[in-house]
């Protein structure tokens, strides 16, 4: 918060409890635009790769590229966030953001336009409604993490093992428990970062911390969005 004395106000007055929720407010907008920003820059570059390739690029094992460039990504950007400057740490991230769009291309080969933009809306409102809970509520959500861990790893092994078995039925399960999953660690993330605010943070500190804020929340919303298009979506 850039017009912020810490020494202007004695701690515990008014003075610096509005100075505080002002650096906080500033800080959660920080995360949620750079996580809008992400989330719409998947959805244009999925649409421009949809239009210019084609099929070609579905059938082609260059996908498998797309497909796994994301994840080892996503591992670099969290293993390094503290060495990383505050403008390597955000184009990474709006890397990341792109290589997921040229995966998630092949979903509009799958599902139709009209579902995927009624799943997206509907995916949208859960992710807004379940991260105002976690910022607001005063119910300590942090009991909640190792529960919501175990699921995830749950629903990852699963559908590694689904990709073998082909079976629907597991399908709508792992759907049905993702959509759980992630759903709560929306709300348990936007609590823990809301947490994770100092002000007497530097810029370069706040900086990084937003930009790993904001990729933990494009997680949850993109993995909401994918499990409840399972299950709600119209394939073609």
């Amino acid at each position: 918060m850039s017009n912020y004395e810490p020494n202007a106000t004695v701690p515990g007055t008014v003075g610096s409890s509005l100075a505080i929720d002002t650096g906080l407010r500033t800080y959660m907008l920080r995360i949620y635009n750079y996580m809008a920003a992400g989330v719409g820059l998947t959805a244009v570059v999925a649409w421009l790769t949809y239009q210019l390739t084609g099929p070609a690029l579905l059938q082609s094992p260059l996908m498998w590229v797309f497909i796994l460039a994301p994840l080892g990504l996503v591992f670099f950007i969290g293993a390094r966030i503290n060495t990383l400057s505050v403008g390597t740490a955000r184009l990474l991230f709006f890397l990341y953001g792109g290589l997921v769009g040229i995966s998630l291309s092949t979903l509009l080969h799958i599902y139709t336009s009209a579902s995927i933009t009624r799943v997206f809306f509907i995916a949208a409102a859960m992710f807004g409604a379940l991260s105002i809970f976690g910022y607001s509520t005063r119910r300590d959500l942090s009991g909640l993490g190792s529960f919501l861990f175990m699921g995830l790893i749950g629903v990852i092994v699963a559908s590694l093992v689904n990709l073998f078995l082909r079976s629907t039925g597991l399908d709508w399960l792992i759907s049905i428990v993702g959509v759980g999953v992630f759903a709560g660690l929306t709300a348990y993330d936007t609590q823990r970062i809301k947490a994770m605010y100092d002000s007497r943070d530097d810029e370069t500190t706040a900086g990084r911390k937003s930009v790993i804020a904001a990729l933990s929340l494009y997680l949850n919303f993109i993995n909401l969005f994918m499990m409840l298009l399972r299950l709600l979506g119209g394939r073609r």
